[in-house]
């Protein structure tokens, strides 16, 4: 048998010089196969790999159509005398197209250019891909192709798995991958045996998963006779030459061209070939809207079901795994019962699942008993042809004939229910979920006007519905009969269309029946959309007793009946792209577009996902704010994959409703421009805004004509769908809008949503904004929303999270990189038209069927109340995938609080007749609502005063740029030990050691930050010192954001979005000193106090400024020495002026000698001074709660950390009834403080006291203040014995609580209470200050207190320098030396470029390799934080950077791992005499790992960072080395550039592709000198040519400390099986293990984690290095 590479529409002869024989997949004869590397960005091309195995036993690594080259290495795997060899494959990523049409149009242009341009390459595939919208086509479009085609194969392969729910299958929504035309085919006949299917894995090695193979098995395909046989053990493979591939968010269009290297088959054959198969696809396409049914469509090409062949699909995750034998598993099967079919001819084609049999094609009379039977079925039957075959049907008498033809037409669905107007309202849901006419059948009388509150709603919001109602014949009308009404024009301008249709005879033609129902579908499915109603009278019988009638009424019926057809077809004409009347006007529109300076892009409801993917590519390509309605699906949308680049091409406002209370921001927010898509708008105050501040332009987009224009505000009205409208606009070209105001726009929104946020997470009862928010973080990317009127809609939109991650894992990166678009949108849908609250469960359930989806609902009682027969309707076992019914329970009537009549009327009227609650306060209820209303005002008012106060620079929304930071390490003498430490008790002296952090701004204005860590905590001042050097490199430069003075998460984020550091990984003390530097420095620059820069409301009324200017101090006093001692410590402090003193306790052995203590200070100082008691958690529960009985007489303020275990912390509190504040406790909180913090709500925890340096900084600092102020607590700031720099900045921000505070109980209505003294005693511990100028403190003239004016405080910051005698040392910055290392070695020379920096030791050394396409720049960071211990070293690897290799004559040199490692020993020879530690990463990890192996002499101790001991199978050696040499070609071929931009698309790039860093990671790589070299290392350093050291790890004498991200999977799976062999290797030893090898854990990042997360990888250095010390 012959196998042969076929690339065909199999219309034509194939000839192709890429054949081979039957035997080659197993022996030694020729064959070809191929594999893929994907490319994903936009408008590049990227290399592929075509393998192709010869008989030649030296075959070479060769590349297509280049110069001759020197060879990049062996390139084969051999298994005896097979080699292979790699030819390069390219395939190109076009950007996205607005609609698959358009998609099509692009691929032909791109096939046209390079038939001017043909590829030079003798052979290859070329793939091109682009991405379409991505609701379902693949089977409709199968289903278009002519029963007469010329071009085969022809497929559709559903994705999903059949529900055992659904019979008959529907077919309407599937997504699958539809494919025509073979561009690569394969056939394996049953006598190959098992070791070929380690050639198919060959086959799909290196291919990505886009990139699939389809076929079946036990099937052999004959190209040339078209004919196909079923051989067991056979197995037919092909790649589409035209394929289709929908996933939920996204489709991928793609066409894929092959050729050979022979004149019978060249690259013009295969354009050739390509275009067959595109004329036909693409004129054989019918839009979604034909709805004709696809049962039909499938019937007419006479598939049969066939129960041997099975579909499978085999792409490079179907073949994952080391060594591969054969295994059924591999072939990855279609979901079984899986669906799918497919055509290999004209009369050859086979189905699995797809097609009922349960009727034939053909329409039968032969059931209709008398005429009303007749007439029904024919109705029936027409509607199923046209593709509507879900019936809600009521029961009744007069409807029988049509129920009866509903229920028995194997192709319908059927629901029923006993309440019409819970029936209509289900069919309106369904239409809302599928797009698509349910169609209602219901008796006469009152059950038709019952249909009248959904007719309304589908009128009013153009939902398709179709209306059969039962009537009584013309003699029993207006005559008193039963259930006789006048049903004609019952729905009077509600319906679209209406026709009441004679009493059946067959005297009038049937086809007035069928023509009846035509007309009646197209009236309701073409714009305007919205109900049709057919009235249809019935005489008895009703049932089907036989009654003779005429068979001469189906005259011209007779190719109806024996087609699948529908007797009329509309034809849907698209004039809005002819029509040149408009196109001036168009015209116009885009001139108002180009000239609009405050452009604002206001989504409303959309509703299907085509609507939604042109709205994104019209958003992208405008870059206007969007402004989202909750209806539109982009409110709630998720995030596939965090792309920094590609998100700030959306301009999000999600809060926009909240951010218009403020009255500032609404005039502000003034737009000239609107453009409006889709219909009206959810949010009455943005309309109210509208209307108030009336834009230049209003350009509203809509499919329907009506006007919705409540605010005659509309300058344009545009009658188009979305997607028309978007492809017109794509066309052009717009000018950005001013980027000024869309950063402020985006920081206002910022600003907006995290008070929001903050709201919402520290509200612990389950208020309905805090639902809101959880149901829409909840919806997934493959579930859908349905949501209620009344306050359900308004939460949903106020409160619902937009950009949140999608966890439905695709391995769609990828995807969404090259498209460009990382969001999908979430179906959202509610009944707006009329925006009652009736029908709405009935409603979700109807939209449940149609969308097809799992639905969460969302909604009132009152409206769950007003529907409760809709839940008749759960029961029914319908095509319908679970739903989740959410009723919030807010006691009814809710949203009338909120409208002006609630404040002028008597709230007994109100109770009765507007609230309907039951027994339950309203106002009680509206509380959240109305402060977290007032709370986003306040912060829209406050993020407009600092937004506006500042100026921006035309480098962007920033304050300002820092030009430089430098530090100095201090050290100051105190009066007395710490009271947080221990300490010798024979040592007279004692001192404080820390860091003073200078940060200077452009313009010469600088602050000073303190870094201090206390010796109690995790920190040490070496660890420390390492963060500052390394911020002291990558803070040079920056522009601090404008946002950073808020404290409302800005810091974080400009710490990520600006350094590129996670801010978890910063030491609090650091992050500390940082935040006070800069915030010191902006107040400098901008000539105010701190407090006023915190304070964006500084210039409030003056009663605060005149109050809130001084900050009062506790006193702390340690309780050494008897109680008389003590007491009369604390009488000396009260006469100085202090009104609170603050005693350490459980110090001594005894709780009742610290009760003594309590009792004599109380009774010396007197009842009006405040008394605390901190404890620093040093009693057990038993203890504390002795304590805490013997002194409640004592009226001590609080007690500070009572109990030693947290979770004892209430009960201490509940059982003593003493006062507590939380220490210790906060401390160790460091992410999500809210939700740690929410099980200390308790009122006995009155205060919280907040040590910055300790908790992480002022910002965190002050989230945890704000929630204690808002939950009635004291905030009480304190700081850890710092110097004066530290205690002043204290005082400001004390001040800045305390003003805060303030407004809390203002917006809250709360008396404001006493005030606060802080804990700010520390300074009298300080013998000597850093800083020049004294710590001023001042007793109040008039109440005697001692207090710290802001004056004061300000005047140290600003005019206060560095007492020189306390400076132990500076530290400003070291500089990097640069130099070359010439090395001679037999086969070549070569110069290593070096990077040195570091102290002068040679015993102390660490060496930096970096990993492929790296450089000796990727360490600098690194080196500087930790050169202050050690001299660092980093080489620029060979073919890397600036290193040379120069070949000697005759000679080629070779890069293996052993010859690196080689030149690296030279090297170290040369700079250190002894051991150094060496860093590697990746390939550099790798080399490091060999030479700690290897050369153990040379090596102390080695940081291996994601590296590998190599693969451990022989033959996936081989695939690697192949896949490697095919990749060093293609890096070669197609420049650095499109190399670069295709291996950073992979999996192992995820995490480090969401860095805000990394363009510029990406563009530090194209810094290569050498390209060739460059190429040769990756083959020679290949892991398929790297010895495996596996073996060699049980016989390790080096320590390793194996770092990986926590996102990289498999190097840690690599780590941990390192790991294990390590410890095989050590016998009887506990510990040994541990010194040899640990394995650290890198948090938030993946494969790349010391550019990820470097601090953290830092810290783990030092960890392993002060390890390497101690052994």
């Amino acid at each position: 048998m012959r196998q042969s590479l076929m690339h065909k529409n199999n219309c034509l002869p194939f000839q192709s010089h890429l054949r081979f024989h039957a035997s080659s997949f197993l022996l030694d004869t020729n064959f070809s196969i191929f594999a893929f590397l994907h490319k994903q960005s936009p408008g590049t091309y990227q290399p592929f790999s075509l393998l192709r195995l010869h008989q030649s036993n030296n075959s070479k690594v060769i590349r297509a159509g280049a110069p001759a080259e020197p060879e990049l290495g062996t390139g084969y795997f051999s298994d005896n005398d097979e080699d292979s060899v790699l030819e390069t494959c390219i395939t190109r990523t076009l950007p996205p197209a607005v609609t698959l049409e358009h998609g099509l149009e692009k691929i032909k242009e791109e096939v046209d250019k390079l038939k001017l341009d043909p590829p030079c390459s003798d052979s290859g595939i070329l793939r091109i891909q682009i991405a379409v919208p991505p609701s379902a086509k693949s089977l409709n479009w199968f289903s278009c192709q002519p029963l007469s085609s010329g071009v085969f194969p022809q497929f559709f392969m559903s994705k999903e798995t059949l529900s055992y729910m659904c019979e008959p299958p529907s077919l309407d929504r599937l997504r699958g991958v539809f494919g025509i035309g073979s561009a690569v085919s394969f056939i394996r006949s049953p006598s190959f045996t098992s070791g070929n299917w380690s050639s198919l894995r060959r086959f799909l090695s290196v291919v990505s998963p886009l990139i699939t193979a389809y076929g079946f098995t036990n099937i052999t395909f004959d190209s040339e006779s078209l004919s196909m046989r079923h051989q067991n053990g056979s197995l037919y493979l092909f790649i589409p030459q035209i394929e289709l591939d929908e996933y939920d968010c996204i489709s991928i269009l793609a066409a894929t061209l092959a050729w050979g290297d022979s004149s019978d088959y060249s690259f013009q054959g295969a354009v050739n070939s390509f275009e067959l198969s595109f004329y036909q696809a693409c004129h054989h396409f019918r839009p979604a809207a034909d709805n004709s049914n696809n049962q039909y469509k499938l019937r007419k090409f006479g598939l049969v079901d066939d129960v041997v062949s099975q579909m499978i699909y085999l792409n490079a995750l179907s073949l994952d795994g080391n060594d591969i034998g054969f295994d059924p598993l591999l072939m990855k099967e279609v979901a079984s019962p899986c669906q799918f079919c497919v055509r290999f001819s004209p009369a050859i084609g086979f189905s699995s699942n797809m097609l009922d049999h349960s009727r034939e094609m053909t329409f039968s009379v032969q059931n209709c008993a008398n005429i009303n039977s007749l007439w029904a079925s024919l109705i029936i039957e027409e509607f199923v042809r046209l593709g509507l075959t879900y019936f809600c049907i009521a029961p009744g008498s007069r409807s029988t004939p049509l129920s009866i033809a509903a229920s028995t037409h194997s192709l319908t669905t059927c629901i029923a229910c006993y309440d019409e107007r819970s029936l209509a309202f289900h069919a309106v849901g369904y239409g809302r979920g599928s797009h698509k006419p349910a169609i209602v059948i219901t008796s006469s009388g009152t059950a038709v006007s019952n249909l009248l509150p959904a007719v309304v709603e589908a009128s009013q919001d153009f939902v398709p519905l179709l209306l059969l109602t039962a009537d009584r014949p013309p003699e029993l009308q207006d005559s008193g009969a039963n259930q006789s009404i006048n049903q004609v024009n019952h729905f009077g301008y509600f319906v679209r269309y209406f026709f009441s249709l004679p009493v059946p005879t067959d005297d009038i033609s049937a086809r007035m029946v069928v023509t009846t129902i035509d007309s009646a579908v197209f009236s309701a499915t073409s714009t305007p959309r919205g109900p049709a109603h057919i009235n249809c009278p019935f005489r008895e019988p009703l049932e089907n007793r036989p009654w003779k009638w005429n068979l001469s009424c189906l005259k011209g019926l007779e190719n109806w009946m024996s087609s699948g057809e529908p007797f009329t077809k509309y034809i849907w004409s698209q004039h809005f792209h002819e029509l040149n009347a408009t196109r001036g006007i168009i015209l116009e529109v885009i001139e108002i577009i180009q000239g609009a300076r405050k452009g604002v892009l206001l989504i409303g409801a959309m509703h299907t996902e085509d609507e939604l993917w042109a709205a994104l590519l019209l958003a992208k390509h405008l870059m206007w704010p969007i402004v989202a309605d909750i209806l539109s699906g982009l409110r709630l949308r998720k995030i596939l994959c965090f792309f920094p680049e590609v998100e700030d091409k959306f301009i999000f406002i999600d809060h926009f409703d909240h951010a218009l209370l403020s009255a500032a921001v609404r005039i502000w927010a003034q737009s000239d421009v609107i453009i409006q898509l889709g219909s009206r708008i959810t949010s009455k105050r943005v309309a109210q805004t509208l209307e108030e501040f009336i834009p230049r332009s209003f350009i509203m987009v809509g499919e329907h004509s009506s006007r919705h224009d409540p605010s005659h505000i509309i300058t344009h009205r545009i009658q188009s769908t979305i997607t028309q409208f978007a492809d017109y606009l794509l066309k052009a070209r717009f000018p950005y809008v001013s980027s000024h105001w869309c950063q402020f726009l985006q920081a206002l929104d910022m600003m907006v949503a995290r008070e929001i946020s903050f709201q919402i997470d520290s509200e612990y009862s389950l208020t309905e904004p805090h639902v809101a928010n959880i149901v829409s973080q909840s919806v997934s990317c493959e579930s859908a929303l349905f949501v209620g009127n009344s306050m359900a809609i308004r939460n949903a939109d106020m409160y619902g999270r937009g950009s949140v991650k999608c966890t439905h894992n695709h391995n769609i990166s990828s995807l969404v990189l090259s498209s460009g678009v990382p969001y999908h949108g979430i179906q959202v849908a509610g009944n707006r038209g009329a925006s009652g609250i009736d029908g709405l469960l009935s409603t979700a359930i109807g939209f449940a069927v149609g969308c097809n989806k799992r639905v969460i609902c969302l909604m009132g009682d009152v409206s769950f109340l007003h529907d409760t027969n809709g839940l008749a309707l759960l029961n029914q076992r319908v095509q319908r995938k679970p739903m989740t019914i959410l009723v919030t329970n807010n006691h009814g009537g809710a949203i009338f609080s909120f409208l002006p009549i609630a404040e002028a009327t008597d709230r007994r009227v109100l109770s009765k007749y507007f609230y309907t609650s039951h027994e339950v306060s309203i106002r009680n209820l509206c509380v959240a609502h109305g402060k977290l209303r007032k709370f986003a005002s306040q912060a829209a008012d406050q993020s407009l005063n600092l937004l506006s106060s500042i100026s921006v620079s035309n480098s962007g929304f920033y304050l300002c740029k820092i030009q430089r930071m430098t530090y100095s390490l201090y050290r100051v003498q105190l009066c007395s030990p710490p009271t947080s430490a221990s300490y010798n008790h024979d040592s007279t002296e004692f001192y404080r050691e820390g860091f003073i952090l200078t940060l200077f701004l452009e313009d010469g204005s600088f602050g000073f930050g303190e870094a201090a860590p206390l010796e109690i905590h995790k920190e040490t001042l070496p660890g420390v010192e390492e963060q500052l050097r390394f911020l002291l490199h990558v803070i040079e430069g920056t522009y601090i954001s404008c946002l950073v003075p808020s404290l409302k998460g800005s810091f974080s984020s400009w710490i990520w979005n600006g350094l590129g550091i996670k801010p978890s990984s910063i030491f609090p003390s650091v992050r500390c000193g940082l935040e006070m530097a800069i915030l010191n420095a902006v107040a400098a620059r901008q000539g105010s106090t701190l407090v006023d820069v915190l304070d964006s409301q500084a210039n409030r009324e003056e009663e605060i400024a005149r109050h809130l200017s001084t900050v009062q101090i506790c006193a702390l006093l340690d309780s050494n020495g008897t109680p008389m001692e003590v007491a009369h410590l604390a009488a000396t402090l009260v006469e100085e002026g202090f009104t609170a003193i603050k005693l350490k306790v459980a110090r001594r052995l005894n709780p009742m000698e610290d009760v003594s203590v309590i009792q004599e200070v109380r009774k010396k100082v007197g009842s009006k001074i405040e008394l605390r008691a901190d404890a620093n958690r040093k009693w057990s529960y038993s203890e504390a709660i002795h304590f805490g009985l013997c002194v409640r007489d004592c009226h001590l303020q609080y007690i500070e950390e009572p109990v030693k275990d947290e979770s004892d912390i209430i009960k201490f509190c509940k059982e003593t009834g003493l006062p507590v504040a939380l220490d210790e406790t906060i401390d160790n909180i460091q992410e999500c403080p809210l939700k740690l913090l929410s099980k200390f709500s308790n009122p006995g925890i009155v205060a919280i006291v907040i040590k910055p340096s300790v908790v992480g900084g002022l910002e965190k600092a002050a989230l945890i203040a704000r929630w204690a102020q808002q939950n009635g607590k004291m905030a009480i700031v304190s700081a850890a014995f710092e110097s004066g720099f530290s205690l002043s900045t204290y005082v400001q921000f004390a001040l800045y609580l305390d003003r805060q505070n303030k407004e809390t109980c203002r917006v809250m209505n709360k008396e404001v209470g006493s005030i606060v003294a802080h804990g700010l005693g520390t300074y009298r511990w300080l013998k000597e200050d850093v800083a020049t100028e004294p710590f001023r403190t001042q007793r109040n003239t008039y109440s005697g207190f001692i207090e710290v004016s802001i004056e004061d405080s300000d005047y140290m910051l600003k005019r206060s320098e560095l007492n020189r005698n306390t400076i132990l040392r500076n530290f400003s910055g070291e500089k990097i030396h640069n130099y070359w290392f010439p090395m001679d070695f037999e086969d070549f020379s070569c110069s290593l470029k070096v990077k040195e920096i570091g102290v002068s030791n040679k015993s102390n050394v660490t060496v930096f390799l970096h990993g492929f396409l790296g450089s000796s720049e990727d360490w600098i960071p690194i080196m500087k934080a930790i050169s202050g211990s050690t001299r660092c070293i980093s080489v620029d690897l060979p073919g890397h950077g600036e290193s040379k290799i120069q070949n000697h004559p005759q000679k080629k040199a070779s890069l293996s791992i052993e010859v690196v490692a080689k030149i690296l020993c030279k090297l170290i020879d040369n700079i250190a005499p002894g051991k150094v530690t060496i860093v590697g990463y990746s390939m550099g990890a790798r080399i490091a790992l060999f030479m700690s192996l290897r050369r153990y002499d040379k090596i102390k101790g080695a940081v291996i960072i994601s590296g590998s001991p190599g693969i451990k199978d022989a033959k996936a050696r081989k695939l690697r080395r192949a896949n490697d040499d095919s990749r060093a070609r293609s890096l070669i071929s197609h420049g650095l550039k499109l190399f670069l931009d295709n291996w950073y698309t992979g999996e192992l790039w995820k995490s480090l592709r969401g860095h805000p860093h990394f363009s510029e990671i990406v563009a530090s790589r194209m810094r290569h000198d050498d390209m060739y070299n460059l190429a040769k290392a990756l083959s020679d350093l290949s892991t398929g040519r790297q010895p495996p050291l596996w073996g060699a790890l049980r016989q390790c004498k080096t320590p390793l400390l194996l770092i990986v991200g926590e996102q990289d999977k498999k190097f840690k799976r690599i780590a941990e099986e390192m790991a294990y062999e390590i410890a095989n290797g050590i016998p009887n030893s506990e510990d040994s293990a541990y010194k040899i090898c640990e394995i650290i854990e890198i948090p938030s990042c993946g494969h790349a984690a010391h550019l990820e997360n470097p601090l953290s990888v830092i810290a783990a250095m030092r960890q392993f290095s002060t390890h390497l010390e101690r052994s």
